[in-house]
């Protein structure tokens, strides 16, 4: 019988780069029941799937200096442990001072000895510990390297020295977990949107609960100035509801009976009652969570690069140190205390953290900024991939237009009025399921047009054509140019509006009676405001080619260019034709995203370098479907995604730099004895900070800042 697959997190307080990363990894990888390990180095957790038990796991993480707790506990214990550091870290640096001091106030030369190795141990005898269970796995990382530094130090005689890294070392640890906090509380900050509890209506009383001990299909009342707990529509009430933590749109959303709300958004002005639709754990905001860490654990091609670069790095700066100890001693004869202390300089320089630090924060303050203005990035590599894209590609239906068709015209040809035509034809409509029919009734709501006195009967539907029946008595017809051709009821005077009409790319439908044309009502499937803009963006952006790929007509999609200003149009396109379409375009271009709805545009998506799914609010398929998701189908925030992760990349390169310039300019120095190990280790831990705090800037500024 085989085992139960399990999933369980981790919370590792010392996981802090990808050198505690693969310590873990040749630590379980070959342990029975292990069977797959998932690395979120901001977060410090693990996610390992295994039969075999937790405690097992527990063990050899702990065999090798790095524990782990299971995240259900885990929390406090690393709050322990951060206040453990802190304490020793802070008795280490006063037992350093005292060592400074002590030749101001005493003759006796062991004490200031004394005191100082008094501070290594106590700033370092939890690095030489880790240090000691790495070399028992025959790993060489940098608790080790530092530990080697220190005793090295101590053995010439330099106490103050060795002292000082493992201060410092300490100090650089405590430090980098403060500034990490910053992308790790931004992630933090989305979890706490939603209320721990929440007021659930029960036989007719008002009972505050946990969200987990209330069902879906039970109503909460939520009051203004509370954030709504679970996602589900509203059954009373009316409200203004600040959404921007779900979609990034700046602008309240008014709600009323029937409309959708979404856990983490902000009542402002009424109360609301909402029925639930979903489990707090299945919300929106909850899956924006899960898809913004699960993006953290998936590497970028730099991050990837850089890991491999500092595998090869690190022992090769070791064997160097090596070589300069031992080396210049026994072929030139030079002191071998000199060159020992060069060679620890450089093992100071070997460790890497700066290096492997610099690109995973970058990369998870760009995509925490970008799923706060609601959009959703699936990991580095996309993001990566959505700087550098050259050509863009949208689908028509629901992406550049509002993917429903509303009545943009009324042409009276008779006595009636525009809105007794639209009166008229609404309720002619009613019993169908057409989309005309949703067109009119929702723009007869819209303009106030109450339908309720008026009494229809004898509705019937002509097949692809229209529909035929009595209001108030009278005998209406509502269909297209055929109908009415048939009917004998067309005029040159309404082909002539007609096809004024058609020709702007809409549909046009006919109202008549038995006699006589009335009106003309057309309908579009009208752009979005923001379409227009958002192209012009992506052009500012880099984007040197946007282009509409449609499976609807010629006539129609072209309007829709010129209005838009598009690079190119390619209509009549079936979803293979939109394959061959990104195909030529990634040809010419070079990386190529696609922008669909995520339904019927999914191959497409599929075959795009990036894929830009829109509907993430509420939508499972796009949340499935895009690498990229807008959760508020707003295509203006592409631009947005675009200029962040070239920021995202800018502040990549400048860490790197920085990074490898610090270790370059050290191990000159190092090998030509021009530095001490305190400057070392200041230089090395300093770039650490700084290019964590660099990368903290990718956590702010919009579009209208990233360029």
């Amino acid at each position: 019988m085989n085992a139960q697959v399990q999933e369980t997190t981790f919370l590792i307080h010392d996981l802090c780069c990808a050198t505690e990363e693969q310590l873990i990894r040749k630590r379980l990888r070959n342990e029975p029941g292990v069977q797959e390990l998932e690395f979120n180095i901001i977060s410090h957790k693990l996610r390992v799937r295994h039969t075999c038990s937790e405690e097992m796991i527990e063990r050899r993480l702990k065999d090798i200096g790095l524990p782990g707790i299971n995240e259900a506990q885990g929390s406090e214990a690393l709050n322990k442990t951060y206040r453990k550091l802190l304490l020793w870290t802070g008795t280490s640096a006063a037992l350093f001072l005292g060592g400074l001091l002590a030749p101001l106030l005493s003759q006796v030369s062991l004490i200031p000895q004394i005191l100082f190795a008094a501070s290594m141990v106590t700033g370092g005898w939890h690095i030489a510990a880790k240090a000691y269970k790495a070399v028992r796995t025959r790993s060489l990382e940098m608790n080790s390297l530092m530990t080697v530094a220190a005793i090295g130090a101590v053995a010439v005689g330099q106490y103050a020295e060795g002292a000082a890294v493992m201060l410092l070392f300490s100090v650089s640890l405590l430090l980098e977990s403060m500034s990490t906090e910053g992308t790790r509380q931004a992630i933090r900050s989305l979890m706490k949107l939603s209320p721990p509890t929440a007021a659930v209506l029960r036989n007719g009383l008002e009972l505050i609960m946990p969200l987990d001990q209330i069902a879906v299909g039970e109503t909460v009342l939520v009051r203004p100035g509370e954030r709504i707990p679970f996602d589900g529509h509203v059954s009373e009430g009316a409200s203004s509801v600040d959404e921007a933590p779900i979609t990034g749109e700046p602008f309240p959303a008014s709600k009323s009976p029937g409309d959708a709300v979404y856990a983490g958004s902000f009542n402002q002005l009424g109360s609301l009652s909402i029925e639930i639709a979903r489990p707090s754990t299945d919300s929106t905001i909850a899956r924006i969570i899960h898809v913004v860490e699960e993006a953290q654990t998936k590497k970028a091609p730099t991050q990837t690069a850089v890991e491999r670069f500092a595998h090869y790095y690190t022992p090769s700066v070791f064997g160097l140190a090596i070589a300069v100890a031992f080396l210049p001693p026994l072929i030139l004869g030079a002191p071998f205390a000199d060159w020992f202390y060069r060679s620890l300089v450089l093992l100071v320089i070997a460790c890497p953290c700066a290096l492997v630090i610099s690109t995973p924060v970058t990369l998870a303050c760009a995509m925490t900024n970008a799923a706060r203005n609601g959009i959703l990035i699936k990991g580095g590599k996309h993001l990566e991939l959505l700087a550098h894209v050259k050509a863009i590609a949208f689908d028509k239906t629901g992406t550049l237009t509002l993917g429903r068709p509303i009545v943009t015209d009324i042409v009276a040809l008779d006595s009636l009025t525009a809105p007794e035509i639209l009166r008229i034809a609404a309720a002619a409509e009613l019993h169908s399921e057409h989309h005309v029919a949703e067109a009119l009734l929702r723009k007869a709501k819209e303009s106030g047009i109450a339908l309720t006195d008026l009494v229809t009967e004898d509705f019937s539907s002509i097949t692809g054509k229209g529909v035929r029946t009595r209001v108030n008595g009278t005998t209406y017809i509502v269909g297209n140019h055929l109908l009415m051709e048939e009917l004998g009821v067309c005029s040159p005077i309404v082909e002539k509006e007609l096809f004024a009409l058609e020709r702007m790319g809409k549909t046009v439908v006919i109202l008549s009676d038995t006699r006589r044309v009335l009106g003309l009502l057309a309908i579009s499937d009208a752009v979005r405001a923001e379409s227009r803009s958002a192209v012009d963006e992506l052009h500012s952006a880099g984007v040197h080619h946007v282009v509409l790929l449609t499976g609807d007509n010629e006539k129609t999609a072209d309007l829709i260019g010129k209005e838009l200003k598009l690079d190119e149009v390619r209509s009549d396109l079936l979803p293979e034709g939109k394959l061959h379409a990104i195909e030529s375009l990634r040809n010419q271009y070079g990386v190529v995203a696609m922008v669909g709805d995520g339904i019927n545009d999914a191959p497409a998506l599929a075959a795009a370098d990036v894929g830009i799914a829109m509907g993430g609010v509420g939508s499972d398929v796009a949340l499935e479907t895009g690498t990229i998701i807008l959760m508020s189908d707003n295509v203006s925030k592409i631009a947005h995604g675009i200029l962040l992760g070239k920021k995202a990349l800018r502040i990549i390169k400048q860490n790197i730099f920085l990074a490898l310039l610090t270790k370059g300019v050290f191990l000159a120095l190092g090998v030509f004895g021009w530095t001490s190990l305190w400057l070392a280790i200041l230089a090395d831990d300093g770039a650490t900070l700084l290019v964590i705090l660099n990368g903290l800037r990718a956590l702010r500024g919009r579009s209208d800042s990233l360029l």
